[in-house]
């Protein structure tokens, strides 16, 4: 039998928690769920202390300061808090299935140290489907497009594998040794307020022996309302755009001292430096751009080449 942390952030999701919790409590694999309160401005604090009054496997934990710090620092609190051999994630909105550890019994390999599988999508309101579906495809499905493991997940997670892998697969439906993020010194980058978890995904996929578990079926739902962060985001808007290279710079920041495939590492170059340069304008621009296409001429085929001439 596994013995499973999950680790729940908390901020402002009152509406939601208790359903969120009350998801993980009943599987047998889960030691503990810890909640992580981040200075919410609703009631989540209250509803934290209540339900780990009410089950003794829930663990309540505020940041030292008691201040705001954001999904990434909250999910590290949670992995140094955490007591189980396996950790697993959950955000405060979303919910876990009934067969959510039903493909962990691969665990029994010692070879593996995480497993992802799919999660479903629940649309909570309507503005929020509206506002999911301009962004993303209508999928009832987060998942990845066929079974991997090892090396090719990393790199289909960089879409350098000959068919399209999946560029995504959420923390919802990840288990991973806790010993394994010891070892390599895995956390979330604090800096990224969002896609801080495809940050952590792709490092950790590249350092651990991930494989994938079920993948034609949720395990979790994500729930879809007015207040996801990830939706409010206009495509190549200067936000946008000012994100996409702090994560980018952020996998770059960590490849240089790894030895990546050289494809691999010059496709994460390729990408900061794209949204790099969209910082940009003007004749500056087009000198920076000139000199990298003199260097690597690659980046003009680059998933993001539009936002070179759309600051």
């Amino acid at each position: 039998m596994l013995d499973i942390s999950v680790i729940i952030p908390v901020y402002n999701a009152a509406e939601f928690l208790e359903k969120s919790v009350l998801s993980a409590l009943p599987f047998e694999e889960v030691k503990e769920v810890i909640l992580v309160e981040d200075k919410s401005t609703d009631n989540s604090l209250g509803i934290c202390e209540k339900l780990a009054v009410e089950n003794p496997k829930v663990k309540l934990f505020q940041h030292p300061d008691k201040e705001n710090h954001g999904a990434a620092a909250s999910r590290n609190l949670g992995i140094e808090k955490s007591s189980g051999a396996f950790i697993t994630f959950l955000d405060a909105d979303d919910y876990y299935l009934p067969n959510r550890f039903d493909a962990e019994k691969i665990f029994n390999d010692p070879k593996i140290e995480g497993v992802f599988s799919a999660i479903g999508i629940e649309y909570l309101t309507e503005k929020g489907k509206a506002e999911f579906q301009s962004k993303f495809a209508d999928s009832s499905l987060t998942t990845v497009n066929y079974a991997a493991e090892g090396k090719e997940v990393f790199r289909g997670l960089l879409s350098l594998t000959p068919k399209t892998f999946g560029t995504f697969f959420h923390l919802n439906a990840l288990t991973i040794r806790k010993s394994a993020i010891d070892k390599y010194h895995l956390r979330f980058n604090e800096v990224l307020r969002v896609h801080q978890d495809s940050d952590f995904i792709i490092k950790l996929a590249y350092h651990c022996y991930l494989k994938s578990g079920i993948i034609d079926q949720a395990v979790a739902m994500r729930g879809i309302h007015d207040n996801n962060r990830i939706t409010k985001i206009v495509r190549y808007s200067p936000q946008y755009n000012q994100r996409q290279f702090l994560f980018w710079n952020s996998l770059y920041e960590w490849s240089k001292s790894l030895p990546l495939d050289s494809d691999a590492a010059q496709h994460i170059f390729l990408q900061k430096k794209a949204f790099e340069l969209t910082g940009k304008s003007g004749f500056s621009k087009a000198i920076c751009l000139l000199n990298v296409m003199l260097k690597n001429p690659n980046i003009l085929r680059t998933k993001y080449r539009y936002t070179y001439y759309h600051s």
